[in-house]
């Protein structure tokens, strides 16, 4: 028996079938754009629709050259040409995405990258409980923890009097801005090095981040260890929350990357990496305008605000705005 072939409408049938999902994925993102404007879609979503639009005109052109049902090349071509709009159509404007990147992006990055934050957190409270123990039973380990470039005279040789003038601004004022941007410019470099090494496992990324709160420890133990704990708290804290919470971010987002390339999932690697990637990517974003928010506050508020019990009603201030912008609840939308 000769095989026969198949009828125009089974042909049509069984091309519909095997396509029709990523027609449908199109056109529920078209729809969704078109209700309610390109910036309710996500950034996955921008990206998947010209992947689409790509793979609906391949089908249009199969679906002319095969002489297939009418009905289907009508539906192909509207579908295509409604899409063709989001594809080679006009851009949001640049103060639209900046906008649509702090009133969403950001804080929707920070808020998927909780658990890493927490750990991130958490390393550096231990990084800072290990050698402050350290250094307060033996002086001497803190330059175990601190370069000497960083430290400069603030260390366990310090008199009491020369510590309390790094504090209140008696002392060399420009020394001590100078120090106070050897903090922020090692808390930065720990911070981008922390994202930047996350593919290695995320492991470097934890050092980092575990080293940096041990810096950390070491300055407070010798603080307190001169009944200076409460001055240095104040000094820190005015631009510190703002600094280490950024460092914490950065450390959130190796971490994800590194977490991810070691157990991607039930997902392909590479794509479970592209996914972790654009949600570290748009949080180490916002990562910088922390680290530029903290030399602000580093290089006015801590000089221009000399009251202890000032600058911590100015930290907690900050924490409460950084806390309350990130992970508030917000009105989420229907997708």
């Amino acid at each position: 028996m000769t095989d026969t072939p198949l009828a125009p409408e089974l042909k049509s049938q069984r091309f519909r079938r095997q396509r029709e999902a990523e027609w449908r994925r199109l056109e529920a993102l078209v729809d969704k754009a078109e209700k309610r404007s390109l910036a309710r879609l996500s950034d996955a979503e921008i990206l998947e629709i010209p992947v689409l639009y790509r793979s609906t005109l391949s089908a249009l052109s199969v679906a002319r050259e095969t002489s297939l049902d009418q009905g289907l090349i009508d539906y192909l071509e509207t579908l295509s040409a409604r899409a063709y709009f989001f594809v080679y159509g006009s851009r949001a404007s640049l103060a639209g995405r900046i906008a649509t990147f702090f009133r969403r992006d950001w804080p929707r990055s920070v808020r998927a990258l909780w658990r890493e934050t927490l750990v991130a957190v958490a390393l550096m409270g231990l990084g800072a409980l290990i050698a402050g123990g350290l250094v307060w039973a033996e002086p001497d380990w803190f330059h175990a923890f601190v370069p000497e470039s960083l430290a400069g005279e603030r260390g366990p040789a310090s008199s009491t009097e020369s510590l309390r003038a790094t504090l209140d601004g008696t002392g060399d004022g420009e020394g001590l801005s100078a120090f106070a941007a050897m903090l922020f410019t090692h808390n930065a470099q720990v911070a981008l090095l922390a994202f930047a090494l996350g593919f290695a496992l995320g492991l470097p990324s934890a050092m980092l981040i575990l080293y940096n709160g041990a810096v950390l420890g070491a300055f407070v133990a010798v603080f307190v260890s001169r009944g200076l704990g409460v001055e240095l708290g104040g000094w820190l804290a005015i631009h510190g929350v703002t600094e280490l919470f950024a460092v914490a971010l950065a450390g959130a987002a190796g971490l994800r990357i590194g977490w991810t390339m070691a157990f991607p999932g039930a997902r392909h690697r590479v794509d479970a990496l592209a996914e972790s990637g654009r949600t570290a990517a748009l949080a180490m974003v916002g990562v910088v305008v922390m680290l530029f928010v903290a030399g602000l506050l580093e290089g006015f508020g801590r000089q221009l605000i000399a009251d202890t019990a000032l600058r911590y009603a100015v930290a907690g201030f900050t924490g409460v705005v950084w806390l309350g912008y990130f992970y508030a609840p917000r009105r989420t939308t229907s997708s």
